[in-house]
């Protein structure tokens, strides 16, 4: 059973507690890991409790010590989500690393966040140089030992005895620490307290939430370096629910194949790699029927990609809206009972960012501080609060970003009197041109409602005499050719005129963030330098109407 803590409150919340729940409850449950689509591994709750048990004294035989931050580089597999859970048991902070940035970002933040101890999968540890050379007291193993000269987890783990009882540790201390992926500026640190990945755990399975169980069998998609890979992993341990792990550089065949095979119920992802996933099972006539839930997070979906995963491939779509700073899950779009008989309704539901989950609070304010009402028109600058919502930076960085012990959301939002949230544009990305506002978010959304278009990207760009205007960026759908004019003439029947862009720019492929959002800082530096000027792919015109 649970060990009771030696110290602080006699129910302290802690999501070591996760850990022995699996273990005395669910130790039958299985933990599976593929490789290029082909399974490589599996072992149950039981034998996963025993190494991270085991990880977990090993760590203190390291010499790690409350507080200290071991970090992770890895690829979503078995080891990666041992050391979820070996960290804070060891009574450190687990700090999930980006793998998709480069070393000397990664560098940046090794040093930012002091880590003490770093895990890294072998074919990762190049990114490590940088960050080796400037920290050369920081520990190095890797998670599979096929680094020479490196110790490796499994050999941690065959040296070292259980550990009896978790380090003390209060709920509010760190648990884990994150960080954004810094595309307005340096990445900024989020750490999450016991108590917060604790209740947020609770939340995820709210049956108006995610609603993890134990009849579940979850496949992480979504990158365990993301946000704790939307904090699922805790809720898959705590329910026991099979966990399916999709190991490194994951291929949408191999995605659907390993949905298939292991009848996988629950799944999210973000929007690009689900229009593939559709697409593919689609042509290879691949039954994922199984699925309960597919769920879309890190933009809005399209209409059609809602429609085609609910009609054409019969599984039912969510769209999940959060950040970093929330732990990260903030909103949920599960329609409401009344919607359920009405497809088209079902999908302008699931295509909102969706209700507030419990415990947390939000309110719209304008740019005078003033608090905007909830009609659905009225639109403001959201901000959040709540017990797993970020109330700091690490090293109490960026104070500007919180107000009165609000978070400062940065979208621009509306809340409509069903309180269903609908993102309008991120602060940043708001067009002024004449004097009025144009939302990139709109307009992105009326671009791919054209049957040609497959994917669009807004951003402003200065102008003499409108201050600003819209430049838009749009990829073909597949086997289609993009005339911009004739864009430009679709969007016109879709939105105010005055909206359309004087130039479309058709491209192959949209800049990403490492997890998978639009790049538009990207975009504004390359059409700043003049790189997307193609006579041949460039629509212009002499007016504004």
């Amino acid at each position: 059973m649970t060990p009771v803590p030696a110290t602080g409150s006699a129910s302290p919340l802690l999501i070591t507690d996760f850990l022995y729940r699996a273990r005395d409850f669910f130790a039958a449950k299985t933990i599976t890991d593929y490789r290029d689509g082909e399974k490589v591994h599996e072992y149950s709750y039981g034998e996963y409790a025993d190494r991270v048990l085991r990880l977990a004294q090993a760590l203190v035989d390291l010499g790690v010590r409350p507080g200290d931050r071991v970090a992770t580089l890895a690829w979503n597999h078995h080891r990666h989500l041992e050391l979820y859970l070996a960290a804070p048991l060891a009574g450190a902070v687990l700090h999930t690393l980006n793998l998709r940035l480069e070393a000397d970002e990664i560098a940046y933040i090794v040093d930012h966040a002091d880590d003490r101890v770093i895990f890294a999968d072998s074919s990762l540890l190049h990114l490590l140089d940088t960050a080796r050379t400037r920290r050369p007291g920081t520990t190095v193993l890797t998670t599979d030992g096929e680094a020479p000269g490196l110790r490796s987890q499994d050999e941690l783990i065959a040296a070292a005895s259980p550990l009896p009882a978790p380090v003390p540790r209060d709920e509010n201390d760190l648990a884990a620490l994150c960080y954004t992926s810094g595309t307005t500026g340096s990445p900024k640190g989020v750490g999450y307290s016991h108590r917060a990945l604790y209740l947020h755990t609770f939340t995820a399975c709210l049956a108006d939430g995610h609603a993890i169980s134990e009849r579940d069998t979850v496949c992480h998609i979504v990158p365990m370096f993301h946000a704790n890979a939307w904090g699922i992993p805790f809720a898959a341990l705590m329910t026991g629910a099979n966990q399916v792990l999709p190991g490194p550089h994951p291929a949408v065949p191999d995605l659907a194949a390993i949905l298939a095979a292991e009848q996988v119920t629950y799944t999210g992802m973000v929007p690009t790699v689900a229009v593939d996933l559709v697409r593919h099972a689609l042509a290879e006539g691949i039954d994922l029927t199984c699925l309960r839930a597919l769920v879309l997070g890190g933009s809005t979906p399209t209409p059609e990609l809602i429609r085609s995963i609910e009609e054409d491939l019969g599984v039912r779509a969510y769209q999940g809206w959060g950040m970093t700073e929330l732990s990260p899950m903030g909103t949920f779009a599960r329609p409401p009972r009344a919607a359920d008989d009405d497809p088209q309704r079902r999908y302008e539901y699931i295509r909102r960012q969706g209700r507030l989950l419990p415990g947390l609070h939000w309110k719209l304010v304008d740019d005078d501080g003033a608090v905007v009402p909830h009609n659905g028109v009225d639109r403001g600058e959201l901000l959040m609060r709540g017990p797993w919502v970020a109330e700091r930076y690490f090293r109490d960085e960026h104070p500007e970003a919180f107000t009165d012990g609000w978070l400062r959301t940065g979208d621009i939002a509306t809340i409509d009197p069903e309180g269903y949230l609908t993102i309008v544009d991120r602060a940043k990305d708001l067009i002024k041109s004449g004097g009025e506002w144009i939302s990139s978010v709109a307009l992105e959304q009326a671009l791919t409602t054209i049957p040609q278009v497959a994917e669009a990207a807004v951003i402003a760009v200065p102008h003499e005499r409108w201050q600003e205007r819209p430049l838009a960026f749009v990829v073909p759908a597949a086997g289609a050719s993009l005339d911009p004019e004739q864009v430009r003439a679709a969007l016109a029947e879709r939105v105010p005129r005055w909206w359309v862009p004087e130039r479309v720019v058709v491209v192959d492929a949209l800049p990403r963030t490492s997890v998978g959002k639009l790049d538009k800082k990207t975009l504004r530096s390359r059409a700043g330098a003049g790189l997307f000027v193609d006579p041949h792919k460039t629509a212009s015109a002499s007016s504004t109407t």
